[in-house]
């Protein structure tokens, strides 16, 4: 046998060694450290040196974390039929309460928003779920942030995607946004000739208290019979001039 066999056995069985023992940790990784199957440590960012056989990591990621809820079928309190999806976003604060109190923290988590989502949507009608969205979500945030409280998750915001709602309620909406705008226009058209029968209620007695404005509306109107070249021009004559045939 060569005399170098030895020393290449050596050599390799150190290289070995160190690519079992040492570990690299980035700046937003943690790694939770078992040692013949009990928790000894959470290490990291940076180098880690593990004891071969002896130890086990388990690497978690301690940045914010944006997870999609699938559509959920919901039947609001009102009793109409809904598909609801939203968004979650959520960050590790704890790596060994992460590991340990929860087998997969993130199916975990997925499955807990979807079942809140139904939960929440479920007790509310759809007026509520359309027009009061923030308070859904602030509602979703609380529930979801205390229930992941013990696996050392912390949940930032939870927002309602999209709601899907079916053909007949969306015809049935616009229907309803149509006659709204129709009530808007009519009151707003009744408001404006109130306003405006006002108006001429206070400017007739504002001339009935000076006769000679009457006549400078007639010379006005006269003026303006002319400027649109009509066939035939019309003269108003002042009342006062027939009064005493009248008599």
């Amino acid at each position: 046998m060569p005399p170098f066999v030895p020393l290449v056995f050596v050599v390799l069985l150190i290289v070995m060694f160190l690519a079992s023992a040492i570990r690299i940790l980035n700046e937003y990784e943690r790694g939770v450290v078992f040692r013949l199957g009990r928790v000894i440590d959470t290490k990291g960012p940076g180098l880690i040196i593990l004891i071969p056989v002896v130890d086990k990591m388990v690497k978690v990621d301690m940045r914010t974390i944006t997870m999609d809820v699938p559509p959920q079928d919901v039947i609001t309190r009102d009793n109409v039929s809904i598909k609801v999806n939203a968004v979650v976003y959520f960050r590790v604060m704890d790596a060994n309460c992460a590991v340990i109190g929860v087998e997969n923290y993130l199916y975990a988590t997925s499955q807990l928003a979807q079942t809140t989502l139904r939960s929440v949507c479920g007790q509310v009608e759809l007026d509520e779920i359309l027009s009061e969205r923030e308070k859904i979500n602030l509602n979703l945030q609380e529930i979801l942030d205390k229930s992941t409280d013990a696996w050392g998750i912390k949940v930032s915001l939870v927002e309602v995607k999209h709601i899907d709602l079916p053909e007949e309620m969306k015809r049935a909406m616009a229907k309803q946004a149509e006659a709204e705008r129709e009530r808007r226009a009519k009151v707003i058209n009744a408001e404006g000739e109130f306003q405006a029968a006002q108006r001429l209620i206070e400017a007739a007695a504002l001339m009935a208290t000076q006769p000679i404005s009457v006549q400078l509306r007639y010379l006005q109107t006269l003026n303006q019979i002319a400027s649109e070249n009509n066939s035939t021009t019309v003269f108003p004559v002042p009342i006062d001039l027939f009064r005493h045939l009248i008599k």
